[in-house]
This record gives structure tokens, C-alpha cells and sequence, in this order.
């Protein structure tokens, strides 16, 4: 499989196109290092899922959680933000900046979102030891199939259901790379997400001085 996304090297042979959304791009070489003890690498991963399928695991997870991230950047700027009270003081979750917000929510409100965080992992590692070798990367037991958590009735067929795998793991892939800069920019800013593109899209001063330079109606 030659790689797509940009000119380089033949892939390694561990990225042969028949996982979903190979295509061959592994610069630094991560799909040829095994993982490592942490999860029971080397000779003792009996019945546990292969090195491929745990980066996938890890790409999946990573991915997810930057969507939501991403979400978080922009909502409370476009939707407010959650009232006070006398306990977490009025303006506790006022703050539309993710990066100053995170540092004037109350600790047991952080608490919250810890807890439940570590019971979804442990919940996932659950699954993992449960499925082993048969285990297919980020499954959480969650959407359509038998036995499922599947709240919105999903029923696709066979092929809408690898487009729609897929189509999640080029989002969560764009949004690594989106939070990154929703990141980076708060942080050099200063500002919420929403300021700075309400910025960017309003009328400058100079040209609301100087007036356009070109005729109405053209």
C-alpha cells in the first residue's frame, strides 16, 4: 500500500491495507514497535489483542476524547455556560476560556469528572480482558448488535456499518490535530474560540474609517 497523505518510503509490512484506514503513512515507524510491558507485551500477551490493534485502541480512545474536547472549546461560547451557586460561587462555570475555566472549577466538580472517567476505563479494560484475541479496537459495547447498549435503534448494513467506522476514525483523527490548535491558540490568547472567530469576522476598524474601496453594487 503506498502511502497517500504525503511522498516518502514504501510503509512499513505491519500497514498492509487490511486494517481500516491504512493507508500506509507511518513515518516514525510506531506500527513496528512492539507495545510495550504495560499491557502485557512480548511473550506473555497470550489471548490479548495484537501491537496494531492496541495503537488502534489508543487512536480510537484519543480521538473520542479530543472530540469532546473540541466540543467543550466551542459550546460554552456559542450556548453559555452553567449557572452558579452559593456553594462553587456565582460565576464558577462562567468563564468561556476552556483553559482558564478549567482553573476556577470548583475540585469536586473536577472530582466528578475523574470518577467517571476511571469507570469508563475500568469498564474498558474489562471488555478487553473479557474478548482477548477477539477484541476489535475501541468496541465498548455500545450502538447496534445483540446484547448492546443501543439507545438510538442503530441498524446498519454491513457495508454503511465499516463507512461509518470509518468516518469515525477520520474525525477523531482531525480532531487530535483540532484540539491541538483550539489548544494552542486559547493559550496564546487568552480568549475563547467564539471571541476570536467573532474577530475575525467582524468589520475592521480601518475599513469601517476609510469606508470600502470599491462602488456600492459591485
Amino acid at each position: 500500500v503506498p502511502p497517500q497523505p504525503l511522498p516518502s518510503p514504501r510503509p512499513p509490512a505491519t500497514l498492509d491495507g487490511s486494517m481500516l484506514g491504512d493507508v500506509g503513512f507511518d513515518p516514525l515507524g510506531f506500527s513496528t514497535t512492539p507495545v510495550g510491558p504495560w499491557v502485557l507485551g512480548g511473550d506473555n500477551r497470550n489471548g490479548v489483542p495484537d501491537d496494531l490493534t492496541w495503537y488502534r485502541e489508543a487512536e480510537l480512545i484519543h480521538g473520542r476524547i479530543a472530540q469532546l474536547a473540541v466540543v467543550g472549546f466551542i459550546a460554552p461560547g456559542l450556548f453559555g455556560t452553567l449557572p452558579g451557586n452559593e456553594w462553587t460561587g456565582a460565576d464558577a462555570y462562567s468563564y468561556t476560556n476552556p483553559l482558564e475555566a478549567f482553573g476556577k472549577v470548583p475540585g469536586l466538580a473536577l472530582l466528578q469528572i475523574f470518577l467517571f472517567m476511571s469507570f469508563l476505563e475500568f469498564r474498558r479494560i474489562r471488555i478487553i480482558q473479557e474478548e482477548g484475541s477477539n477484541y476489535m479496537a475501541g468496541d465498548l459495547r455500545i450502538g447496534q448488535g445483540e446484547g448492546r447498549f443501543n439507545p438510538f435503534g442503530l441498524n446498519y448494513s454491513p457495508e454503511q456499518y465499516e463507512e461509518k467506522r470509518l468516518q469515525e476514525l477520520k474525525h477523531c483523527r482531525l480532531a487530535m490535530v483540532g484540539i491541538f490548535g483550539l489548544w494552542a491558540q486559547a493559550l496564546a490568547s487568552g480568549e475563547s474560540v467564539v471571541e476570536q472567530l467573532g474577530a475575525g469576522l467582524s468589520t475592521p476598524d480601518y475599513v469601517a474609517k476609510a469606508g470600502y474601496f470599491l462602488p456600492e453594487g459591485i
